[in-house]
């Protein structure tokens, strides 16, 4: 591994269930220890109830906010907090209305970028997509080959 620089404008972008998700570090420059992506979700944007069975999740709230499930806890969080979603435990989180949510997000071990990449599409732009169709029979084929878990829908938001 060697020290590196990503600038605010770069990493590899994806379109990922509606959300822009740019990958700052990931397992090739970690040595599989963790990736790094910044999230840019739409206001009230709410992934699937879901766990992974190998990443630690851990946000960091830029700007913008959320109210984060896991494991029967709920958590709401703003610019400067920080959520740490276990492994193992089930979770999901639903954007603020009011606002989109822009955070960084770091698994441990890295993967993620790699399940995103499987499920996604590369970004023709670093804005939010049109809102997606999502085929859950392939959501949840690439969950499962990258070790997690659907375990049901959004939350109602």
């Amino acid at each position: 591994m060697r020290p590196y620089l990503t600038r605010a404008d770069e990493g590899e972008a994806v379109w990922f269930l509606g959300s822009l998700m740019t990958t700052k570090a990931g397992g090739a420059q970690t040595g599989g220890r963790l990736t790094v992506v910044e999230f840019l979700n739409p206001p009230g944007f709410a992934p699937p109830l879901h766990r992974h069975l190998v990443e630690d999740e851990l946000f960091y709230v830029l700007s913008g906010g959320a109210e984060f499930h896991c494991d029967g806890e709920r958590f709401t969080a703003g610019p400067g907090d920080f959520v740490l979603l276990p492994a193992g435990l089930p979770h999901t989180f639903v954007v603020d209305a009011a606002e989109p949510l822009r955070a960084l997000q770091i698994t441990t071990p890295s993967g993620f970028e790699d399940f995103a990449s499987a499920v996604g599409e590369p970004a023709l732009a670093r804005v939010l997509p049109a809102p997606p169709v999502i085929d859950p029979a392939a959501l949840g084929h690439a969950a499962a080959l990258h070790s997690i878990e659907l375990l049901g829908p959004p939350p109602l938001v």
